[in-house]
């Protein structure tokens, strides 16, 4: 028998051992040292045919090292021989100096120094099989190397080669999942739910926001049934691809109905993703002046961000849940399949909820549509200049052209958003209305008549230039596109015929150009006045650069009040009335006008905030309905005031206003007037069937505004025998 002494950690004291030799007690140091080593020593004997020895380790608070021998068999021996010399390692770290040895809780006993040239835990001579005898050259490794321990040798065999057994490594402390499991899996939960919501929310949302409704997100979407599918039969490379894809074009399906939702609430059609952009800068400046500075540029940085974001917030939304797919294949199949049988049967069925279809494939369609725009964008351009090339009134000799009017001062007069809704409205249509009929009346008392109808524009909410194009050209201008090509173009417009006779000067007013305008020239003007020529001191009324009446004022002082001046044609715009129609300027006697700088006062004083009115509709509307009030006051008050036999005007709105005020589904029509003294004039539109005075009747007839420029030249046009044209 036996024994392998090895240093353990604290713990009881052990009885005496009977069965140790004299020789192998411990020497005096260990007595003296006997307070502050304790060492558990458990020996089990067992005397059979095969012997065994084990030796069963005492744990404690802290480490327990084992020690089992199994001599019996061979290869247990070895397994037992390699756990006693690790524990050996483990405690050589801790080993402290002999001399220096105090007792301190909770830190492992020293090993006793052995006698020179003798091993501590020799086996007595009456044991049959001798312990393994450690090298010297392993217990000075085992010094160096703390972690590791060359495996004993037998004496009664050749010398084993070294052993090295690593000591455990100390196992990474466990994550917040592990640590909050519940948290984890709330976490998992709301990312899943969140990434499906961003997913649905792209193939359900629709591209107007008249059409918001809490039915149309209680869709099933084919689209992402197909697409689920798709990405769980993929094999894995493929399906890393089509993820990133997938969540790309989701991303930037967001997108595009966003800017549908932006130009149906201002234009009443969709985005024209290759025309439109630049309507952008419009919109800008119109958060400009409804929200200030600061919030219209957070707004602008927001939304930029937004965009760049969707797309990544979409791909990672897709990842998410392909992977789920994926890793519950058989439930994502089932749930497929149910999935896809309900979208069949809704279809069939027309089931729906709020009058939306239960079946949903608008993304898909949306899609459809936009390709289809795009390329019947691309054909637009070819029929639009074939539409141009067109024209009756190419080869007119000048002397020929609007000869009813020679002699006449033609003011041409755009009031901005002046639409048909300001009129049929109840709400508005009743104080407009008196204010029409009272400067109906005025015009009577200064000798001037008129006569009222309808055009229909081609736009509605915004685009302005597009209107005023339209009207001019003889041309339905409905797109940017359709704009660059007519002013790259020899199309005759009304301006240019004026100016073609040499019978005017043609000018322009336009305080509501602040850049340059090359195009100016295409329309045939002689002088543009724009914002910085006008002479205005005073502040900015919104998106208005300043009051009518001022635009006016200036108009007279610079070209239409001048003496032994020539007859004129002027094309004016009249901003006051754009939207967000806040702070509207208040009508002041004209000897207070001068150089607009009175109006900084004004303006403070009566001036409202846009953000604040915007924030009710019906006070948008209130609002809207004031400013073309004072637009269509500033205009009349001119013309009866300064106008003579020989002015005819010519006044219209260019387009409706956006929806705020229109509501769901608004018609395209704007009033259109003419007023003027000499019956001569009125009596060559006696035919077009329009009413007395500035409101026209329900019954009076719609144009196409691009007609307008045929019956207006038609109707003035060459000299007939007999003096008549």
């Amino acid at each position: 028998m036996s024994h392998i002494r090895s240093p353990q950690l604290p713990g009881p004291t052990p009885a005496p051992d009977d069965d140790k030799a004299p020789e192998d007690s411990a020497p005096p140091k260990r007595d003296a040292a006997a307070e502050t080593e304790q060492v558990v020593e458990t020996e089990q004997v067992v005397e059979t045919e095969q012997v065994v020895e084990t030796e069963q380790v005492v744990e404690t608070e802290q480490v327990v090292e084992t020690e089992q021998v199994v001599e019996t068999e061979r290869e247990k021996a070895g397994e037992g021989t390699r756990e006693a010399r690790t524990a050996e390692a483990e405690t050589a770290e801790t080993e402290p100096e002999p001399e220096k040895s105090e007792e301190q809780p909770g830190a492992k006993a020293p090993a006793p120094e052995p006698p020179s040239g003798r091993e501590p835990d020799a086996d007595p001579p009456s044991e049959p099989a001798p312990d393994p005898e450690p090298e010297p050259q392993a217990e000075a490794k085992a010094e160096r190397e703390p972690q590791a321990e060359p495996a004993p040798k037998p004496e009664s065999g050749p010398d084993p080669e070294p052993q090295l057994t690593a000591s455990p490594s100390p196992s990474p402390s466990p994550g917040w999942r592990s640590r909050h499991p519940r948290a984890a899996r709330g976490v998992a939960w709301a990312g899943t739910g969140l990434a499906l919501v961003l997913v649905l929310f792209a193939l359900v949302v629709p591209n107007d926001i008249t059409e918001l409704d809490p039915g149309r997100f209680l869709r099933i979407p084919a689209e992402g049934i197909l697409v689920a599918g798709l990405l769980l039969v993929l094999p894995a490379k493929a399906r890393r691809v089509a993820v990133v894809v997938v969540g790309v074009v989701l991303g930037l399906l967001v997108i595009v109905k966003a800017l549908d939702m932006g130009s149906y609430w201002t234009l009443d059609r969709p985005f024209d993703l290759v025309l439109d952009w630049i309507l952008l800068d419009d919109a800008q400046s119109f958060m400009k002046d409804s929200l200030g500075g600061a919030a219209a540029q957070a707004a602008t940085v927001g939304v930029i961000a937004l965009a760049l974001a969707l797309p990544v917030l979409m791909t990672l939304a897709v990842v998410r849940l392909s992977r789920l797919m994926v890793r519950n294949r058989h439930t994502a199949s089932r749930t497929l399949l149910v999935l896809g049988t309900a979208w069949i049967t809704c279809s069939t069925l027309t089931l729906e909820i709020s009058d939306v279809p239960v079946a949903s494939h608008s993304a898909a369609t949306l899609v459809e549509n936009r390709i289809e725009a795009v390329s019947e964008g691309l054909k637009d351009g070819e029929a639009f200049r074939k539409q141009a090339a067109v024209d009756a009134f190419a080869d007119v000799p000048p002397d020929q052209l609007l000869t009813g009017l020679r002699g006449k001062d033609v003011l041409i007069t755009f009031i901005e958003s002046y639409g048909r809704s300001a009129i049929d409205d109840p709400r508005m249509g009743e104080p407009l209305g008196e204010t029409l009929t009272q400067k109906t009346q005025e015009l009577k008392d200064a000798g001037f008549a008129s006569r009222s109808g309808w055009l229909r524009s081609p736009i509605t909410g915004a685009g302005s230039w597009l209107g005023h194009s339209t009207f001019l050209s003889g041309l339905w201008i409905k797109n940017q596109s359709r704009y660059n090509n007519l002013v790259a173009s020899d199309r005759l417009t009304l301006t240019e015929a004026f100016r073609r006779t040499g019978a005017w000067r043609t000018v322009g007013i336009v305080p509501g150009t602040q850049k340059t305008w090359p195009e100016g020239k295409y329309f045939g003007l002689d002088h543009i006045y724009d914002s910085d020529q006008l002479g205005y001191q005073g502040p900015k009324f919104s998106w208005s650069t300043m009051p009518d009446q001022y635009t006016l004022k200036a108009f007279r002082e610079l070209e239409h009040g001048r003496k032994d001046r020539e007859p004129m044609m002027a094309e004016i715009i009249l901003t006051s009335s754009h939207n967000p129609w806040a702070p509207i300027p208040s009508t002041i006697p004209e000897e207070e006008i001068g150089d607009g700088s009175v109006y900084h006062s004004l303006q403070k004083a009566e001036g409202k905030d846009p953000t604040e009115v915007w924030k009710d509709p019906l006070a948008v509307r209130d609002e809207y309905r004031k400013s073309i009030q004072y637009s269509v006051t500033s205009i009349v008050d001119f013309v009866a005031k300064y106008g003579s036999k020989d002015t005819v005007l010519v006044f219209l709105g260019d387009h409706q206003p956006n929806k705020t005020v229109t509501g769901d589904n608004p018609s395209h029509d704007v009033p259109v007037s003419i007023v003027a003294q000499d019956p001569e004039v009125l009596e060559k539109i006696s035919d077009w069937g329009w009413t007395d005075g500035l409101k026209p009747a329900d019954s009076t007839p719609t144009w196409r505004m691009d007609k307008f420029r045929d019956r207006f030249m038609t109707a003035f046009g060459p000299q007939q025998p007999g003096g008549t044209s």
